[in-house]
């Protein structure tokens, strides 16, 4: 049966990250806050607990979870290649809104779904989440919804959609905060020579351009080489799939 906790209450807190964090150990899964909307969670290293929660949202193998980290140095642990550029985006950005894609380590033993060897990975800016990661380790988190609904912008809400899927339930009221319709976090491909956009979202382009200027907005395409241009060919970039919505 699920239960839900008032996470606003510090006794009520602690029992919910606790029960929270023996569901994910039990391979179920949790609804929490984050920065930008609720999410479902599930053991990232558990395929079990992965494949309930694409079951709860009525969603495939085809639209992978992104994976939530508690700080930037578990980036290192879950994915490789990562440019400077990429790290200057984490570094700017996280905790908060942004989404990375990059090659997933090729020793990890998960299964995400169909992801072609790449991983997503944020940083969440809300204290709930970060608690929570804290002691569960990457969790892979998708919105709280079923898939073509609206994403749960309080627990309550997301029970009223996932119902008895979810084994424990945290409530910290309205996400985002300000009270503001929920916005998904913006997604840059990472896993190419140019880094590109292929969800905005809370962070925007110009914002990204400050850190790194030549970021592709979405839909735009790298500037042609006049080589590339005489032998009429373009550079195209492959579309990735992990870019389920969290």
């Amino acid at each position: 049966m699920s239960t839900s906790f008032d996470c606003s209450n510090p006794e009520e807190l602690g029992e919910g990250l606790a029960a929270a964090q023996r569901a994910i150990a039990a391979k179920s899964c949790v609804v929490l806050p984050t920065d930008t909307v609720y999410g479902i969670g599930a053991d990232a290293f558990s395929p079990q607990g992965v494949a309930t929660l694409l079951a709860a949202k009525g969603r495939g193998r085809s639209m992978p979870p992104p994976v939530l980290i508690p700080r930037l140095q578990t980036m290192d642990g879950l994915a490789m290649d990562i440019s400077e550029d990429a790290r200057a985006l984490a570094r700017a950005f996280w905790p908060g809104g942004l989404t990375l894609i990059f090659h997933a380590q090729p020793s990890l033993t998960w299964d995400l779904g169909d992801t072609l060897g790449t991983v997503a990975l944020r940083m969440p800016d809300d204290d709930v989440a970060l608690d929570l990661l804290a002691v569960t380790g990457p969790l892979a988190v998708s919105s709280a919804n079923r898939t073509g609904f609206p994403a749960g912008q309080s627990a309550a809400q997301a029970r009223e959609q996932l119902g008895e899927s979810v084994e424990v339930y945290l409530e910290a009221g309205h996400r985002p905060v300000a009270g503001s319709d929920g916005v998904p976090s913006t997604i840059v491909d990472a896993t190419g020579e140019q880094m590109r956009v292929v969800r905005s979202g809370a962070v925007s382009i110009a914002a990204l351009r400050e850190v790194v200027p030549g970021i592709l907005d979405l839909g735009e395409e790298p500037a042609a080489t006049p080589a590339e241009t005489a032998g009429g060919t373009a550079p195209t970039l492959a579309k990735n799939p992990s870019l389920a919505k969290e």
